[in-house]
């Protein structure tokens, strides 16, 4: 595997996309089940990929996109890991293995259980899987020592059925990976507006006038949205872009799937505007563009003109305007500056193309709501679209964008450790038992209640909870503290080596397999970032009679625990027609949910908000008046610093999915054959006396006296803030403290770490 650095120099997507995609459609040594695949990937009849949460465009021939056909191949691959592979690696061994080597071995085979006098996996069947968990779930003191953490992988139907078990059981413990990172949309958006939910659609795309894009880098983590924002700037919409590095797909597009594009030098220009913000400095840069935009509607009325904001929409449908204004007023331009790490004049050219256009869309990422003051900063974008009634009309609205394909689905049929009683009302009454009110724990919550040993039993519906976490040592301990660890997987991944005192692997079906029960073949639904619920029902044949899908899983253990209450769990899994009979009666929006699925494409859930229907306590929408951050990073952790302070935010590579590494390439950052690197600001690299291909160590600075440090990363230049740097995920994990978290969403900051460098004789062997 060849190292190098090599700046990228051609538009996203185009033949790079192209060449990647072929070289993983072949690798998985099955071409052309993986073509057919691929060819029903987002398609009625077929399934959705697990790529990302974005919305199908109906009517196109192909609808994937390079990093959905990796997703795609990756899960179809031939390769298995037997009861052989684990006979020949100790758990030990596979500790000192990469990630990457982890998940390159191939799918799970059969369910597992760690033999500690051996140090070794070995198989279990079903059944005696289901008896251990029932052993210890009796065994515990209370239903809260038991932890329910939920992957976005999983579909509506394994979600509601492992929700209601949970409940059943008697906690709300429900650790969730939108906890690790959308939190602070839902409840910035849900104290504002009423839904924690974005409010737009992907046709509101084709119809925006202008669309600013925050903290978000979607040539990578979500490539299908760049048809969105190409077809909308041909359609002359002006795309601003807000991003602390630059990135190749705000920048360049060429669609990968248009000939013309292919075979000429006719990319698309993405971004009309691109500006570099400091991380966390994006509330700054809002609260700018509405003091402008402020100047701009004051000298508007002085003149007898209409002004810039929409006074009627405020004043029918808001509340708390004077008390932001003030706030507004309050903060000065050289604060705003100072934070923002952009101009006056760069600001005032965002807040020009926002007040001419008649239609804005504001979408974000991770890049906003993995800080301290997240919530605020959502909420400030919300400000800005409620000045100008920047809501429920067409081709305007905010939208979050999720990663996982059905995280927000997840999150609607229920898994959430602080339900709503109305939820919970209709739970009590269709199944006749009562429900646990109080609230349960989140992901940081439950990582610490394993540490302290309060939590005994730890069950993961998907995912990879030790390597996707924060504070990589701290989570490891947790798990490994727990009496049981379960684990229901597809792949081998870092997190079946943080085991428990008895551990268990149960092997999944994946999204793109045939999922035949007694009542015949299965299909599942999930919930795009739109709201857009549809069915998805794979194609690829399962590569082990042994794996079950997660569905069937579920209802196992909810019937070896609980038998046949409230409901027959393993009638649940036979057809699951049923559970959707269960989430019609329950689940507002999903009335006749059988019969609606028959549409081509899905169902629209609908939005509150976008109906001018405030789900608040006050039943209005609501400014929220909130002051900058005094500072970004907090004067007690520049005091205990010893040593010049650099902010590290998290990322993924290219060739990276999650906590899914496919390869060692990032072809846009151009980065080849290795991950171990840290970007950073050409200037800021000499300053500190480095040079590029300098080998440095990176330990982060908490209020604690725990050391947090990771080695052996190259310095690579890169056109990113000074000041600011970056680092790929989850190499870069360890350096985040557990509980620093952002403010009323306790999601980890992993895009604001307060980090040392320091320069190393000689890189880390690896």
């Amino acid at each position: 595997m060849s190292k190098k650095i090599k700046p990228y120099q051609g538009p996203a997507g185009g033949w790079g996309a192209l060449s990647s995609t072929t070289r993983f459609v072949f690798g998985s040594k099955q071409p052309a089940a993986n073509i057919r695949n691929l060819l029903r990937a987002n398609k009625v009849k077929g399934f959705d990929c697990p790529g990302c949460a974005w919305g199908d465009e109906p009517g196109k021939h192909f609808s994937f996109c390079e990093n959905g056909a990796k997703a795609i191949s990756w899960e179809a691959t031939t390769k298995r890991v037997t009861p052989a592979f684990f006979a020949q690696h100790s758990l030990s061994h596979l500790l000192r293995q990469s990630d990457y080597f982890l998940e390159y071995q191939g799918r799970l085979e059969q369910p597992m259980v760690l033999n500690r006098e051996t140090d070794h996996y070995q198989p279990i069947s079903w059944q005696d899987a289901f008896a251990l968990i029932a052993r210890h779930l009796q065994a515990l003191e209370h239903p809260d020592q038991l932890e329910l953490y939920t992957s976005g992988r999983a579909s509506n139907e394994a979600a509601y059925l492992y929700q209601l078990f949970g409940r059943s059981f008697g906690t709300n413990n429900f650790p969730d990976c939108s906890n690790l990172c959308h939190e602070a949309s839902g409840v910035a958006l849900t104290q504002a507006i009423g839904v924690g939910k974005g409010t737009v659609t992907l046709k509101d795309f084709d119809e925006a006038d202008a669309i600013f894009v925050f903290g978000q880098n979607p040539g990578t983590n979500h490539p299908r949205m760049l048809h969105s924002l190409r077809n909308a700037a041909r359609n002359g919409a002006a795309i601003v872009s807000f991003n602390n590095l630059k990135e190749r797909g705000l920048e360049r597009f060429a669609d990968p799937q248009s000939p013309i594009e292919m075979l000429t030098p006719a990319d698309s220009r993405i971004s009309s505007h691109y500006f570099c913000p400091r991380l966390g400095g994006d509330m700054a840069a809002v609260r700018g563009m509405v003091k402008q935009l402020l100047v701009w509607d004051s000298a508007a009325l002085a003149e007898g003109k209409a002004g810039i904001f929409d006074r009627d929409f405020i004043a029918e449908h808001t509340v708390g305007l004077d008390a932001y204004l003030a706030q507004v007023a309050a903060t000065s331009w050289a604060q705003i500056t100072e934070q923002s790490g952009l101009s006056q004049t760069q600001i005032t050219q965002a807040a020009r193309v926002y007040a001419d256009a008649k239609r804005v869309i504001i979408t974000w990422a991770m890049g906003i709501t993995q800080h301290k003051h997240s919530v605020a900063t959502i909420q400030e974008i919300t400000n800005l679209q409620l000045l100008c009634g920047q809501l429920g009309k067409p081709g305007a609205g905010l939208c979050p964008v999720r990663g996982h394909s059905n995280v927000q689905g997840n999150r609607t049929v229920g898994i959430n450790e602080q339900p709503s009683s109305a939820f919970l009302d209709n739970l009590e009454q269709h199944f006749k038992q009562p429900m646990p009110r109080h609230a349960g724990h989140n992901a940081v919550a439950a990582i610490q209640a394993m540490l302290d040993g309060q939590s005994k039993v730890f069950i993961a519906l998907g995912g990879n909870i030790a390597a996707a976490a924060p504070d990589t040592h701290a989570t490891g301990r947790a798990l490994t503290n727990c009496a049981l660890t379960v684990q229901i997987s597809t792949k081998l991944n870092r997190s079946h080596l943080m085991a428990g005192k008895e551990t268990l692997i149960l092997p999944c079906l994946g999204r793109t397999e045939e999922d035949v029960q007694a009542n015949g073949p299965q299909f599942i639904t999930v919930e795009d970032s739109f709201s857009m619920v549809h069915a998805s029902q794979g194609v690829g044949k399962p590569n082990s009679p042994q794996q079950r899908s997660e569905t069937a899983i579920v209802a196992g253990i909810a019937q070896a625990i609980l038998g046949t209450k409230p409901l027959d769990w393993l009638a649940m899994a036979q057809d699951y027609n049923l559970i959707r009979d269960h989430m019609a009666a329950t689940l507002p929006g999903f009335e006749q949910f059988n019969e609606r699925l028959t549409t081509p494409g899905g169902f629209y859930l609908g939005n509150s908000a976008a109906r001018y229907q405030w789900q608040t306590a006050n039943g209005k929408a609501n400014f929220a008046a909130t002051s900058l951050p005094t500072q970004l990073i907090p004067e007690a952790i520049t005091a205990k610093a010893q040593g010049l302070l650099s902010t590290l935010q998290t990322l993924r590579s290219h060739d990276q999915y999650n906590t899914t590494i496919y390869g060692m390439d990032d072809r846009y950052r151009g980065v080849y054959g290795q991950r171990m690197v840290l970007f950073m600001n050409p200037d800021e690299i000499k300053r500190r006396g480095l040079k590029e291909g300098d080998w440095v160590e990176l330990s982060s600075v908490w209020l604690d006296d725990v050391e947090r440090k990771v080695e052996g990363f190259k310095v690579v230049a890169y056109d990113i803030p000074p000041g600011n740097v970056a680092a790929y995920y989850p190499e870069t994990n360890p350096l985040v403290p557990l509980h620093s978290v952002g403010d009323g969403s306790d999601t980890p900051t992993s895009k604001a770490i307060p980090i040392l460098i320091r320069k190393q004789t000689a890189p880390r062997l690896i």
